[in-house]
Parts: C-alpha cells; structure tokens; sequence
C-alpha cells in the first residue's frame, strides 16, 4: 500500500485528537454467536471494538496502520487487543479465520482504487466462508463545499471525489455505485444510507454495507 493510501505520519499526529462516529448497526449483528472471531480493521483508538464487548462479543481484535492510534487504544481499552499493522494490508491471520469483519470509515482513507481493491481482497482472504463484512463509508457529498473541492483535486488525484482536507488528510468520498465493484466477491446482503458527522466535525451522508463472502 503507498505511502497516500497509508498516510501514517498524519495519523499519528491527530490520534489524540479525532473522534470517529460511525453507528453500529445492531440487528446487523444479531446472527453472529457472541464468541465469534471478530477483526475491526482500521480500529482507530478502539471506538468500536469497545461497542462490541459492551455487546457481549468475547473474541475481538483491532488494527490500524497508525501507531499513534493502536498506543490511544491500548490507553483507553487496556484488557483488548491492539496490533499495528506494518505492511498494510497484510494481516497475519491464516485464510478462512475471521467470522466477521468491520471496516468502519477505512475507505475514506485509503484514495486509491486499487488500493482499496487490494485491502477488500486481503479481508476476504481472511474471511471464513459465510463470513460476515461489514463496512461504513461516506458517500459523494451534494452540498457545494464538497462539489468545488471535489473537482479542485479531481486531476491531481485521478479520481472525483478524493479530496484534500485543510488539516493535511487526503480523503475518499464515493459514489454509490462504486461498493457493489468493489465487493464483487461478495454478496451484499444489506445497505442502509445514515448521516454521519465526519472527524472534522461536517455533517455528511453516509453508506453501510452488509456482506457475506
């Protein structure tokens, strides 16, 4: 994964600072027996695992590429397990080990196409037959903001909707029809479309995707 799709330095510099507000769909969930093995990749500082346990899920595990992220995690969550992941996205988890997998905000991370490609691929690598992925991402913005910023850097980065945010990210929105692409090797069970306040604090819409491999 490059350096744009990683960008660890800017992560670990705002690690302390950003809060992340994806909701947890919890009927979503509801099949899962609560001793299933589950991975949040892109863990950030642990938000979302700790929902998880509060949910009564005993096997959870998160990573992220950011140090500064898995160290904000193991402060607040010190009895779960955090790994930084060196050489994204390569998990050292043998095939077929996963039941489930929660990929909250990560897409919007990662700019690139084949980048994401690459990631969607690992995390049906990993994934049990039947398993369960379940992803949350931001959508292509209609507000003008948005619209200008997007065709500001659509040449620079090759694609519309990737953008660059004023504190040093470089960002993803999507368009809709982009996931059913992406999760091609999958079947998309479910979608929902939820507003969701972006880390810098915008209101935005937003997309969840439930899949099976």
């Amino acid at each position: 994964m490059s350096e744009l799709d990683r960008q660890t330095a800017y992560w670990d510099s705002v690690a302390p600072t950003k809060t992340f507000t994806h909701p947890l769909h919890l009927p979503w969930l509801d099949g899962l027996d609560r001793h299933a093995v589950i991975l949040d990749y892109g863990c950030g500082y642990g938000r979302t695992v700790d929902a998880l346990a509060q949910q009564g899920f005993t096997h959870l595990a998160g990573v992220d590429t950011s140090a500064g992220m898995i160290a904000r995690a193991r402060e607040l969550h010190p009895a779960m397990a955090f790994d930084v992941l060196d050489t994204p996205p390569t998990l050292a988890r043998p095939d077929a080990s996963v039941d489930a997998i929660v990929l909250f905000a990560v897409l919007t991370c990662v700019p690139g196409d084949e980048a994401q490609r690459r990631l969607v691929g690992e995390l049906h690598r990993v994934l049990k037959p039947g398993g369960v992925l379940y992803v949350s991402d931001l959508l292509l913005q209609e507000d003008a903001r948005n619209r200008d910023r997007y065709a500001a850097f659509a040449e620079r980065y090759g694609t519309y909707g990737v953008f660059e945010t004023g504190d040093g990210a470089v960002c993803r929105h999507h368009a809709d029809d982009w996931f059913p692409s992406l999760l091609a090797d999958f079947e998309i069970t479910d979608t929902r479309r939820i507003p969701v306040t972006t880390m810098n604090g915008n209101a935005s819409s937003g997309i969840q995707l439930l899949a099976r491999r």
